[in-house]
């Protein structure tokens, strides 16, 4: 089974932040912003001790689901079902908890269910998607978004949602797909050209991203999509001095998106850049805090040890370039410096072992993942 990285439980948690408010709303309604509204527990015909039982444990799973304790979640919500039963917040808060474990077979059961049930909201079709994603199912993927943007065509977070999905699982083929969707409805999104070039620039189609990066950089100027369009497009396009300074700008105008972190902290190390130099110290300082906000993105990882690695902190530097292989084992990039850290520590075998595996690697070569959430981890 598949853990879901880091993004996709930030992604997650900001789903059921927006379900859990006071008052007693109909599992049938949907909230302005288009994410689950708060719904209690129901009536259930059951005897007073389940009941309150019932109720005592969906409140305990629904505390932890709300603080991204997925894992902790998930026993309580089950022995919730003993004293609740047809209760929409409790099986959709289950369905939630396993798409944040990356338990996706038990989550596209459950809110399959709930859709069939006649709970068919773009809450449920959203989440469901997502749990296509995870278990491979793309087709089964883009029929449900289809259906969630016929219920609520301009919510933008319909789309972004499953786009990271796509991107944990590095489908990005299937990503471009979810994008075009939501830009047929959100034509002047910048966020979804955003992710449009994002998708592209993975798939080894710059020139076609291009106008989506300049696209979402216009509509989004001054924001934080605005700057990540920009600073990444330079980036990938060699313009690295014009990357570092509207990566710079937008720090200052307060963006902490670690994505932007990642593109100053690659920029500079394309620079030239050696230990000593300010910029140098610039470079660690950012990829460090990018590593703090989201250490399951790979192309943090690889940025600190690199940096690790030019100012000699081997055992640093293999431990985060150890930490990126783990989660992107197909990536080339990773192996050359790992070889590096490792011939430079005198350990010749793990070198050898790593540059094998550089070799096995490079015909299937593609650019490092993204950590979704409008997030970019160039190599």
């Amino acid at each position: 089974m598949r853990v879901v990285t880091r993004a996709r439980i930030v992604a997650a948690a900001a789903i059921f932040s927006c379900i859990l408010c006071a008052g007693q709303i109909s599992s049938q309604h949907q909230s302005a912003s288009g994410v689950p509204a708060a719904v209690q527990p129901s009536e259930a015909d059951a005897p007073s001790g389940w009941l309150e039982l019932g109720r005592d444990e969906l409140q305990r799973g629904t505390t932890l689901t709300r603080q991204g304790k997925f894992k902790d979640a998930i026993p309580h919500l089950l022995a919730a079902q003993r004293g609740l039963t047809n209760e929409y917040a409790l099986e959709f808060n289950l369905g939630l908890c396993y798409v944040g474990v990356g338990e996706y077979t038990k989550a596209v059961q459950i809110l399959d269910g709930l859709r069939r049930g006649g709970h068919e909201n773009a809450d449920v079709e959203n989440l469901l998607a997502q749990a296509y994603v995870g278990s491979g199912q793309g087709p089964q993927a883009l029929a449900t978004v289809e259906r969630a943007a016929a219920i609520a065509p301009q919510n933008e977070k319909l789309f972004t949602f499953v786009t990271d999905a796509c991107t944990d699982v590095n489908d990005f083929e299937l990503g471009l797909k979810v994008v075009d969707i939501g830009l047929r409805n959100l034509p002047q999104s910048a966020r979804l050209h955003y992710e449009r070039a994002v998708f592209l620039s993975q798939l080894d189609q710059f020139d076609r991203a291009k106008p989506d990066f300049q696209l979402a950089s216009t509509l989004g100027k001054g924001s934080e999509i605005g700057y990540l369009a920009s600073a990444y497009e330079n980036l990938l396009g060699g313009n690295v001095s014009e990357a570092i300074r509207i990566s710079r700008e937008g720090i200052k105008q307060g963006v902490q998106n670690p994505a932007l972190l990642v593109i100053l902290g690659k920029a500079l190390l394309r620079s030239g850049i050696v230990p000593g130099q300010p910029e140098f110290a610039e470079a660690q300082a950012v990829l460090e805090k990018a590593v703090a906000q989201r250490p399951n993105d790979a192309g943090s990882q690889i940025g600190l040890g690199q940096i690790y690695l030019m100012s000699g902190q081997l055992d640093d530097a293999i431990a985060h370039l150890e930490t990126a292989r783990r989660m992107q084992p197909d990536q080339p990039s990773i192996y050359a410096s790992l070889a590096k850290a490792y011939q430079r520590k005198g350990d010749s075998q793990s070198a050898h072992e790593a540059l094998a595996e550089r070799i096995r690697s490079a015909p299937g070569e593609r650019k490092m993942s993204y950590g979704g959430n409008s997030s970019a981890s160039p190599q």
